[in-house]
């Protein structure tokens, strides 16, 4: 069991499958990109495979999300996520991507065992779409939302970010669209996840904007904690139901209490939280032939030391130093 010493018990693993992505969005990443990981730093389908397993059967593991960079530019995803389907128990497992390569691999993924998707959306508006991105792919990804959907990766859950002077005036646009489409829209408070550090704390579109701007168009019913349970989302029933809309409020309203994740980078390292500090080395254990108790150990401890909260309630808080394509969301 992955506990720490808040008592909070880890179910939830997230894997960062690459550093890599096809888009340069403008909260994530500069223009020119990042420096990639070496392949030989980046963990093998096999050791990918392994970790997950010791995650599921040593240590409590029910659900696994595969993240990037981009994760549908992993060669090999289609065949992970068949042989963690195989795994007993089985995880729950499910992707977040940003849906361009989705057209193609939908069928492929459900076939292999994945449960359903996220996919990042923020704007309807293709001109928007390529300033936000710094890429015309605005039809991909809308073809990569249908296939999902008719593959059965459902529910499709589409993530929206919204920005200052861009696309801040669309949450009503966009839930209307989500509802027609029979999509689940969270949105996502914008987070310091940019490697060039533009991210301002004043400038960002609150949880309480999004609102805000969605009652203006539509009866939103809160579901209450109860239903919450450990989800990052606060959901609203749009109109009365059965349609939903969540929004995330990372900065704004912390629900780092009742955060059930632990964290596996695209280089085989734990973290404990998406802005933590630390992180302990699970590649080099794996690579020294350490069996399979040990580097549940190492893991074990690790989560005993996670912090109260991700400080980004704090006024002063620092962007981490790492890139969060590694890492994964």
């Amino acid at each position: 069991m992955l506990i720490d010493t808040y008592d909070r018990v880890a179910t939830d693993l997230r894997v960062s499958l690459t550093d890599r992505c096809n888009l340069r969005c403008t909260y994530c990443m500069p223009e020119e990109g990042l420096q990639w990981l070496a392949k030989p730093d980046l963990l093998t389908d096999d050791e990918i495979v392994r970790l997950i397993d010791i995650a599921v059967t040593r240590l409590g593991i029910t659900e696994v999300r595969f993240t990037g960079g981009e994760p549908l530019l992993r060669p090999g995803l289609v065949s992970i996520v068949e042989r963690c389907a195989a795994l007993a128990p089985r995880p729950r497992m499910s992707l977040t991507t940003n849906g361009i390569g989705l057209r193609r691999t939908a069928a492929a993924l459900k076939a292999a065992g994945l449960d359903r998707v996220n996919v990042s959306l923020d704007t309807l508006r293709p001109d928007v779409f390529k300033t936000l991105t710094r890429r015309d792919r605005h039809h991909d990804v809308l073809a990569g939302l249908e296939a999902a959907r008719e593959a059965g990766l459902t529910p499709v859950k589409v993530n929206t970010v919204l920005m200052p002077g861009l696309n801040d005036d669309e949450a009503p646009e966009l839930l209307a669209w989500a509802v027609e489409h029979g999509y689940e829209l969270r949105f996502i408070e914008q987070m310091p996840l940019d490697a060039q550090h533009g991210w301002k704390r004043d400038g960002m579109i609150t949880a309480g904007d999004i609102l805000r701007s969605l009652r203006t168009r539509f009866t939103l019913t809160e579901e209450g904690a109860g239903e919450r349970g450990s989800a990052p989302a606060e959901r609203w029933l749009v109109d009365g139901g059965p349609h939903r809309v969540g929004v995330i409020a990372s900065v704004t309203r912390p629900f780092c209490r009742a955060c059930d994740r632990t964290r596996l980078t695209a280089d085989g390292q734990v973290r404990t939280c998406l802005f933590a500090r630390e992180e302990t080395d699970l590649r080099g254990a794996l690579r020294s032939d350490a069996p399979d108790e040990e580097i549940a150990r190492i893991w074990t401890l690790a989560m005993w030391g996670k912090k109260a909260g991700s400080g980004l309630d704090d006024p002063s808080f620092l962007q981490p130093d790492r890139p969060m394509s590694a890492i994964g969301g």
